[in-house]
């Protein structure tokens, strides 16, 4: 197989039968390995974080409900201009659907602040539930820290005793 480089070296030195012998050449022989192919699937950072879950579930239930809603609606103008006894419901239904559409675009939105107070912004290293999160968490090793010394204070000093003198 040639690749676009080849093609274009090929085309270069006059095409026809010197273009194929070029291409010859270029092919590798019996002992000779081909050069490994660049990656072709590179990763790369995001630039923006993910959406948390219950957003991410809200936009795409968001997503669905417009799409439905604006086919509803072609459907409706369609079948006025042709002037089917359909157009009326069809009118009906892609108004509710606009309501409803509307609900769950807002849903994202509250679901997104709701979100945010809850679990805080964590973003920037100042941030509020980032410091209440790391108090929380010595609290907690302070509280499992003290558990373990009066458990080993007992093992070793008996009722309740801390010296053995």
């Amino acid at each position: 197989m040639m690749g676009t480089a080849e093609r274009h070296r090929a085309s270069a030195s006059g095409g026809g039968e010197a273009g194929r012998s070029a291409v010859r050449e270029a092919a590798p022989r019996g002992d000779e390995r081909p050069a490994p192919r660049p990656a072709l699937w590179v990763e790369e950072p995001a630039r923006r974080r993910r959406l948390p879950d219950p957003v991410r579930t809200a936009a795409v239930r968001a997503v669905i409900l417009v799409a439905v809603t604006l086919v509803q609606a072609m459907v409706a103008f369609l079948t006025a201009l042709a002037g089917s006894w359909l157009s009326f419901p069809m009118v009906l239904s892609s108004v509710a659907g606009t309501i409803v559409a509307t609900w769950g675009v807002l849903d994202v939105w509250v679901t997104r602040q709701v979100w945010k107070q809850r679990n805080g912004v964590v973003s920037a290293p100042s941030s509020t539930a980032r410091q209440l999160r790391r108090e929380r968490r010595r609290a907690r090793r302070r509280a499992r820290a003290a558990t373990r010394g009066k458990v080993r204070i007992r093992r070793r000093g008996g009722a309740g005793q801390l010296s053995h003198s």
